[in-house]
């Protein structure tokens, strides 16, 4: 007898047999979606600076645009995958991404920092919903044989907007203003609606978890263990990226215009981190890939600590291979925290996945007010030591786990 998990979504096998290659490539609209999410979230540790002058705040204030946005997804993933767990999957999707073109649209017109906070709640609260439904969509589109082919279509998105549209945002935002970055980002949004109701096909709901199932799989000692470990570990990432080019300009002396070379380096790396994680869980387990990765992070800290103490002519040297190594550890640690939380648990995969996302953008919060409380201190140069701290205490969370409640995991 075929077992099944009540509370899941159940993915029919059958669904993929009949799907052609054109259908498949129709899910290009959502990844474009994607990739509008992934720069307009990414994007905007670079324009801190210049918002900050434009609506009249401090630096710590704006860099709460960035926490607000991450605690919004991360409460609102959860509970918006719950509140419209029946809704058809076309009509959701596209619900989601006109909000998110609509709060883009909010942000470029935001009178003053508190329209734009606004702004980014709204973009949050539809991120979180676009995002988790786009790849439930595909993976139910492709079925059993395509599936991962599907996911990584949407997930493409993301990486091509940390690799291109990161970069390319900045150097908008710094030719016509912040403010032009977010109608560009509206537009790509606008493309993505016309595509989805033009060429996706219409999709029936499934069955997703309620927050019940959710907060009880959460109360497992081995998923919260690992759970932990990532929000330690997004932590120190955005302690430092959210105000990267704030600590590069006062470190190394960079001007403003270098930030968008060193984003695309960062990004690339991110993206060799993740696939080059991906092989190593394979081989030598997860767990193993996370510590290594760990490690590696830990080392960059260190590094950008240590560029602080430098002349800039001799920082430079110290911070830009520690950008690189930075970008591949810490983008490769979190693929083989997902690998190890489908280990632990393969049959509810889609719960605890989903609230890894929460745990990422939880992680994220924690690391940009960390870095808004180093800034308004007037001790940029300390960023790298507090994220060290947040990489120490993730490799820690690891190490003390134990392989009991992880094996090769």
């Amino acid at each position: 007898m075929k077992r099944t998990y009540p509370g899941l979504q159940q993915l029919n096998p059958d669904c993929g047999r009949a799907v052609g290659l054109d259908s498949l490539t129709s899910l290009i609209w959502l990844t474009l979606g994607a990739f509008a999410i992934g720069t307009e979230g990414f994007m905007i540790a670079g324009l801190l600076p210049a918002l900050a002058r434009d609506l009249n705040v401090d630096l710590p204030a704006a860099g709460h645009l960035v926490t607000a946005f991450s605690i919004a997804y991360a409460i609102g993933a959860p509970v918006m995958a719950v509140f419209t767990a029946g809704l058809e999957r076309r009509r959701l999707l596209a619900v989601a991404i006109s909000g998110f073109a609509l709060g883009n649209l909010l942000a470029a017109l935001a009178p003053d920092y508190a329209g734009l906070l606004a702004a980014r709640l709204l973009l949050a609260l539809s991120a979180a919903s676009f995002m988790p439904a786009a790849s439930g969509y595909a993976a139910a589109l492709a079925g059993p044989e395509r599936r991962g082919r599907a996911l990584s279509t949407i997930t493409t998105g993301l990486t091509l907007a940390i690799i291109a549209g990161v970069p390319l945002g900045v150097l908008v935002g710094q030719a016509f203003g912040w403010r032009a970055t977010f109608f560009g980002v509206a537009g790509l949004a606008a493309f993505s609606l016309l595509g989805i109701l033009a060429w996706l096909p219409r999709q029936p709901p499934g069955v997703t978890a309620g927050l019940g199932e959710r907060l009880a799989l959460a109360k497992r000692r081995d998923i919260l263990a690992v759970l932990v470990t990532s929000v330690l570990t997004v932590a120190g990432t955005f302690t430092v990226y959210t105000y990267l080019g704030v600590f590069i300009a006062a470190v190394a002396g960079l001007e403003p215009q270098a930030l968008a070379p060193v984003l695309l380096g960062f990004g690339l790396a991110s993206a060799v981190g993740t696939q080059l994680s991906g092989s190593a869980a394979d081989r030598w387990g997860a767990r193993s890939t996370v510590i290594v990765a760990g490690g590696l992070a830990l080392l960059a800290y260190l590094a950008f600590s240590l560029s602080a103490a430098l002349r800039p002519a001799r920082a430079m040297p110290v911070m830009l291979p520690a950008i690189l190594l930075w970008g591949s550890a810490s983008w490769g640690l979190i693929t083989a925290q997902q690998a190890r939380l489908v280990a632990l648990a393969p049959a509810l995969a889609p719960v605890s996945l989903s609230m890894n996302s929460s745990a990422i953008y939880l992680g994220s919060a924690m690391g940009a007010a960390a870095g808004a409380v180093v800034i308004a201190n007037g001790a940029t140069e300390r960023l790298g030591w507090v994220a060290a701290a947040f990489g120490l205490a993730a490799l820690l969370s690891v190490l003390l786990s134990g392989s009991s409640t992880s094996g090769r995991r």
